[in-house]
């Protein structure tokens, strides 16, 4: 028994309609994630033993980030570099998903 006035929710969770002001949120927020990732590259300090010089040193080098003495900055660019491409992947196998189904 159902009190009136309540919502009713709908049993397709995840896959109503999206509004615009949520697409909003979201890039602001993946613009948000790509901007702290530029700060964090740009403050952090790379051991003397590893200097990246391009994208693929940057991820061979990232190990050694929170070694000799790194702080928060250099872990914190570490879980960085490692979740973007796995948030990526995500994301593009939500698209592929949803346009199968």
């Amino acid at each position: 028994m159902a009190s009136k006035g309540l919502k009713r929710f709908p049993t397709h969770h995840g896959h109503g309609d999206v509004g615009v002001s949520r697409y909003f949120v979201l890039y602001v927020a993946q613009a948000g994630w790509f901007v702290l990732g530029f700060y964090l590259y740009s403050v952090a300090y790379w051991p003397s033993s590893c200097q990246p010089s391009d994208l693929v040193e940057v991820y061979a080098c990232s190990p050694h980030l929170p070694s000799d003495g790194g702080g928060w900055r250099e872990a914190a660019l570490l879980t960085w570099l490692w979740a973007t491409p796995i948030l990526i992947a995500l994301e593009i196998s939500r698209r592929v998903n949803r346009s199968e189904g």
